[in-house]
């Protein structure tokens, strides 16, 4: 049922990180997990609350590395950008990984990337 989204998921648990790798879904965050990323939260879509926005700015100079679908329409592409824009206006240092064309988090992995590919994509990170 519709309901009002809540803050960042499983927050309590990153909140202490200097960096932190955002994603837009639950199976993301969960396959991230299981790869040994526990840094990361998941926003559940692409559209930042200001209880959200607020959890990443907790804490002055955090880099975030915001890793949306690879959208063939591009709207995680262009949500990525306008996040990064807000976070960089508000002190932060945000990157966007980029996936090979058509994979979120979860896809990569299903498809055979391992943690050190995933850190590949990071390290080519603006």
């Amino acid at each position: 049922m519709p309901r009002p989204k809540g803050g960042l998921f499983a927050w309590d648990s990153v909140r202490c990180c200097s960096t932190v790798i955002l994603v837009e879904g639950l199976f993301d965050l969960a396959s991230l997990w299981q790869a040994g990323f526990r840094n990361t939260t998941c926003a559940v879509g692409t559209h930042l609350t200001p209880l959200q926005l607020a959890q990443l700015c907790d804490q002055p100079g955090r880099q975030i590395d915001i890793v949306f679908d690879q959208d063939d329409n591009h709207a995680g592409q262009r949500a990525s950008h306008a996040l990064a824009q807000r976070l960089r206006s508000a002190g932060l240092d945000a990157r966007i990984v980029h996936l090979p064309a058509a994979h979120d988090p979860n896809s990569f992995f299903c498809a055979g990337a391992t943690a050190a590919d995933f850190n590949r994509c990071r390290e080519q990170a603006r």
